[in-house]
């Protein structure tokens, strides 16, 4: 017999960050974090993907100890649930006949109440679970208090190309009402516009609220920001949580007619743009430190751009009183490079050593004259200075158990203007993915702001004369980058990837272009059922139609920064600042996207081709779950 469905849930989201490995630890951060949600009246606490493991585990999964680990404490958890406190969606490896899963637990009213394996597995970028995880079967939604709840994971609501399932679909035809989605997605510049997109199309396509719960925290070379969010059925924001930070907050969802909605859910601004840059490389050096057991780092500073902006975000990450800094001088060190570090350090309030390096340089050069006898002094003299450098700094990580900090930008490290065994030894370098313009860029924005978990000191860190100064690596009298490289500006603008658009224009990518300039071009996107009509010239392409705009593939895939964009009768210019998302933003305030109709079910630009529910003989396990109270039909 069906017992009448609640009209109300209390659904906490606990976006924490778990320790890759640390099954106990992060068992026990779950336990935590479940004990202040039940102060809060929560009933369920939903945690981001994989984490009793930790994400991502890779090889971890394979090993037979560890699956059986994650078992023990998964069951452990759910007896615990048995004190009638909430109930539990966590992340874990699941192995079953043999196979290893990425899975989505209830724990409730101490059991196991249900098992959601993810379908579709990445295997891109960063990602790549298809070697240590198998693939699901299409899943059907749990029965919650009598509400249906779909739980996707991850890329289950990411792919849309390729060989894919569509999971949301599936559940939506099954009847839940409510989507609650656990992810692992690191933090890339606009991420947060990104992964939007993904879910107003998955939104707009099922007419079902979901619930985006992100993990927060480094791993490596990942960083992830957190921001987890929530839209209602209408695609309105209903709630958003802080970025780069752990939180645990509790929603009150209530039924609204057919549809559940967030009543009163915080709206957290989230960092954005530069200050976001800045953010995810503290967090990322300060997990790397922490998780890794060191006391604290040790780095070289020399009085310039790079090294005063690592020692910023070191002391921001970890604190003064566990960085170690020290200048080491050579005959082509100027005494201003000398006054300039010890500015920022005496700012910083970290410590601060002298350690010239005539001496071992020197040396060097005496054992290898009889070698070099005959040839010219050239770069093999200037590495030489480096390379002392680099093993003083790590005879000092070795003597007290701190980690060297790199602090090479990725102008210089993309065009091998550094040194092997020099400048580029360490353990972890923060602004290795910044390029030199974004060096000085997040410098002078630390000097105006700091962001609310730093633990440096406020105010102007970084002193005029850095910012100002030619960048120089004073490996030889009167030497400056733009000896050998052109300037920073131009040399950043090389480097960085061309906008999709570009490329599109060159005849490359995802596109369908011919014609050459002034002729006019059909793009055909993939997923758009209509084309894109543009004219090129010589100023840069000229959008003339959009028809059937779908968001969630062009902002994050297809046109992503085209010149010009058609505003009525007017050309309206965009700027190469407006960044990738300008076109999409532009599209979208013109109105280009298609109505929906009276009567259905998606909009027409959001119609995909649908899959039955029957797959290869298999049925979706639907036993377990009451009528759907509204009379909605499952298949």
């Amino acid at each position: 017999m069906n017992t009448r469905p609640t009209d109300r849930l209390a659904i906490a989201v606990a976006q924490l960050n778990p320790i890759v490995g640390d099954i106990a630890g992060n068992a026990d951060k779950a336990r935590r974090a479940r004990a202040a949600a039940a102060r809060d009246g929560a009933d369920l606490v939903a945690f981001p993907e994989l984490f009793l493991s930790g994400y991502p585990p890779e090889d971890l999964v394979l090993k037979p100890a560890f699956q059986a680990a994650c078992r023990a404490a998964i069951e452990t958890l759910a007896r615990e649930t048995g004190d009638g406190g909430p109930a539990l969606l966590i992340g874990t490896p699941w192995v079953e006949e043999g196979k290893p899963y990425n899975a989505y637990c209830m724990l409730d009213r101490g059991a196991i109440s249900a098992v959601r394996l993810k379908v579709n597995l990445p295997n891109y970028g960063v990602f790549d679970e298809r070697r240590v995880f198998a693939p699901g079967s299409p899943p059907g939604p749990v029965s919650f208090r009598g509400v249906r709840i779909g739980l996707p994971v991850c890329e289950d609501i990411w792919t849309e190309w390729g060989d894919y399932e569509d999971v949301v679909e599936t559940l939506t035809e099954s009847g839940a009402e409510l989507l609650i989605v656990p992810n692992g997605s690191p933090y890339s510049r606009d991420k947060d516009e990104v992964r939007q997109n993904i879910v107003v199309a998955r939104v707009t396509e099922s007419g079902v609220p979901l619930i985006y719960v992100n993990q927060v925290g480094g791993q490596d070379e990942l960083v992830f920001d957190g921001a987890s969010f929530g839209l209602h059925a209408d695609r309105t924001l209903g709630f958003q949580l802080a970025a780069f930070r752990e939180v645990v907050t509790t929603l009150r969802w209530q039924r609204v007619g057919n549809a559940w909605r967030c009543v009163e859910g915080p709206i957290v601004p989230v960092e954005e743009g530069d200050r976001a840059d800045y953010c995810a490389c503290m967090l990322g050096l300060r997990d790397y430190v922490n998780k890794n057991g060191f006391s604290g780092v040790v780095l070289g500073l020399s009085g310039g751009i790079d090294s005063a902006l690592a020692t910023t975000l070191a002391t921001d990450a970890l604190g003064a009183d566990r960085v170690h800094c020290v200048m080491l001088p050579y005959r082509f060190t100027s005494s201003r490079s000398i006054e300039d570090a010890a500015n920022v350090a005496k700012v910083l309030g970290v410590r601060y050593d002298l350690a010239p390096i005539e001496s071992a340089v020197l040396g060097l050069e005496q054992a290898l004259a009889p070698l070099f006898e005959g040839h010219p002094r050239d770069v093999t003299e200037e590495n030489l200075q480096s390379r002392s450098r680099g093993t003083i700094l790590m005879a000092i990580s070795n003597k007290f158990g701190l980690m060297v900090v790199t602090t090479g930008n990725k102008s210089e490290l993309s065009v091998g203007y550094a040194t092997l065994y020099g400048d580029m030894n360490g353990g972890f370098n923060p602004i290795k993915d910044l390029y030199k313009t974004e060096v000085y860029r997040l410098a002078r924005l630390r000097n105006g702001w700091r962001p609310e978990d730093a633990l440096g000191p406020g105010g102007s860190v970084i002193p005029d004369d850095i910012l100002t100064r030619a960048p120089t690596a004073e490996l030889r009298e009167n030497q400056t980058d733009q000896d050998v490289l052109p300037p920073y500006e131009v040399l950043d603008a090389i480097r960085k990837p061309l906008p999709r658009s570009r490329i599109a224009a060159a005849g490359a990518g995802p596109f369908a272009v011919a014609g050459g300039p002034g002729k006019k071009r059909g793009l055909r996107p993939l997923n758009l059922r209509r084309r894109v009509q543009v004219t090129s010239s010589k100023r840069g392409i000229h959008v003339q139609s959009v028809s059937e705009y779908r968001p969630a593939n062009l902002d994050h895939r297809l046109l992503a920064a085209a010149v010009l964009v058609q505003r009525r009768s007017r050309i309206r210019e965009l700027s190469r600042g407006d960044g990738e998302f300008a076109l999409p933003r532009a599209i979208r305030r013109r109105g280009f996207v298609a109505p929906t109709r009276p009567g259905d079910r998606r909009p027409r630009h959001l119609y995909r081709r649908r899959r039955p529910l029957r797959r290869a003989g298999r049925r979706h396990e639907l036993a377990e779950l009451p009528a759907h109270p509204h009379g909605r039909l499952c298949r």
